[in-house]
């Protein structure tokens, strides 16, 4: 029987990796959902059938579960994605938490190695659980976005992991006592609490890379979790997801420019002061859909710029039949991607995708500004921060030095935006007083919508 389920254990983790490996691209990435989530399923399979467990209450969890699971398939806009994210990271840390309690209940007498794993799957789930908490409340506006910091900070998150570290020490030596009972539950409060104190000072400018950091901790968490229960499995789903999320951390800060040290405690986004001295100034030039419909209409290629305000707007459709309509006119059409726009990795590719633009349009920021001098019109639909040149130029910027997608170098711009508020980093945006930017204010979807009626009714 071991060796039976320890070989379906195999072919779960083949379709775990090639799953992953089908994800890293638009085009085959729901196929390669689908094939993680039957690698899953059969894993669930046997591992109930080798644990004989009380199948009522297995029962209950998959109709509660599921039924949750619909509701949120159903009922969260895409808008509210990057928060659903956040929470389904959380609770990955949190059951990896509460497997390691009940499995430290059942053998408080646990080899050394095991109550080094168990301290890991407890440290890591709760700092996952209440950072992705925290994380949740960010985007979904339920607490300010910006850093909540006090003199000292990081000087009471040391002490407070050095004091964790400590009490693992003496519950690895001897976990079955009742101090190593008492340290075990000092541990668990402890990394719930480390999970608030670590996350709250990061701004809501970094929660795109704080998300991918969770979800890699989930993993992590896991995968402790899976040397505790010795489910080989679990270890394998585990790591990958650790891994993966390790990766998209370093490649989105890369995109920033930045450290994860820097990301995790500079306090990026309570910078609105700082560049107030050197606030973008100059004329703004709003335009009329009718002088963006000539524009578009004259121009050789377009590029889109999609950013968070184009999921708030859910124009994504509207900007789809935009695209297609310039396309029948003989237009050449792309969509730049930037790494970090919108809320959580993926966003944007994930909101054009539902709308069904072709995988082909897409184009990574790199390969877009090789080309960007040629671009006859470069529209900007709801992003801010990852097209300011002031990135490029203006050392005593907040975002200096971060890549960006280089619009001001196209032709013309066009700005689709509700206000002239700016974006995450709180600072003006150079692009908007450019001599070849013109502004057109309003709802995207509602902008776009004008537009497409001017392409159809001339």
């Amino acid at each position: 029987m071991n060796l039976f389920i320890n070989f379906v254990y195999i072919i779960s983790a083949v379709l775990f990796i090639f799953g992953l490996k089908m994800m890293s691209s638009p085009a085959t990435a729901r196929q390669g959902n689908l094939l993680s989530s039957v690698g899953m399923l059969i894993a669930v399979i046997v591992a109930l059938m080798n644990n004989g467990l009380d199948y009522k209450w297995i029962i209950l969890g998959i109709l509660v579960g599921s039924g949750v699971g619909a509701y949120l398939a159903i009922k969260v806009e895409m808008t509210q994605m990057p928060e659903m994210v956040a929470v389904l990271n959380g609770f990955g840390g949190l059951s990896s938490l509460t497997l390691a309690w009940a499995e430290y209940h059942q053998q408080p007498e646990m080899p050394l190695f095991v109550a080094i794993v168990t301290f890991l799957s407890i440290l890591i789930g709760g700092v996952t659980f209440s950072g992705s908490m925290i994380a949740y409340a960010k985007l979904a506006g339920k607490i300010t976005q910006k850093p909540v910091t006090f003199k000292s900070q990081h000087l009471l998150n040391g002490a407070i992991l050095g004091a964790t570290l400590l009490a693992a020490v003496i519950f690895c030596v001897n976990p079955g006592s009742s101090l190593g009972y008492f340290l075990f539950v000092l541990i668990a409060l402890v990394s719930l609490a480390f999970g608030v104190t670590s996350t709250i000072p990061i701004g809501g400018a970094d929660m795109p890379v704080v998300i991918s950091l969770l979800n890699s901790y989930s993993g992590l968490a896991a995968c402790a979790a899976g040397f505790v229960i010795s489910n080989k499995l679990l270890i394998v789903a585990g790591a990958l997801v650790g891994a993966s999320g390790i990766i998209l951390t370093q490649i989105m800060c890369k995109a920033m420019n930045r450290s994860l040290v820097n990301v995790l405690f500079s306090g990026f986004g309570n910078t609105a002061t700082s560049a107030d001295g050197n606030a973008a100034q100059g004329e703004i030039r709003p335009a009329s859909a009718e002088d963006v419909y000539y524009l578009l209409e004259a121009a050789d290629s377009v590029v889109f710029v999609p950013g968070y305000g184009l999921a708030v707007a859910q124009a994504q459709h509207v900007v789809c039949e935009l695209g297609e309509l310039l396309e029948k006119n003989d237009t050449e059409v792309s969509y730049a991607i930037h790494p970090v726009a919108g809320r959580m990795p993926g966003h944007m590719n994930v909101l054009l995708a539902e709308a069904d633009v072709p995988y082909d349009q897409l184009v990574e920021m790199d390969d877009i500004n090789a080309r960007m001098d040629n671009v006859d019109v470069c529209v900007v639909i709801g992003a801010n921060d990852v097209v300011n040149p002031a990135a490029l130029h203006d050392e005593s910027s907040p975002i200096y030095g971060m890549p960006i997608i280089e619009t001001h170098r196209a032709r013309a711009v066009i700005v689709l935006k509700r206000s002239m508020n700016p974006g995450f980093a709180g600072i003006e945006n150079a692009l908007f007083f450019n001599s070849n930017t013109r502004m057109y204010f309003g709802d995207a979807k509602e902008s776009v919508q004008a537009l497409v009626a001017q392409f159809k009714n001339n």
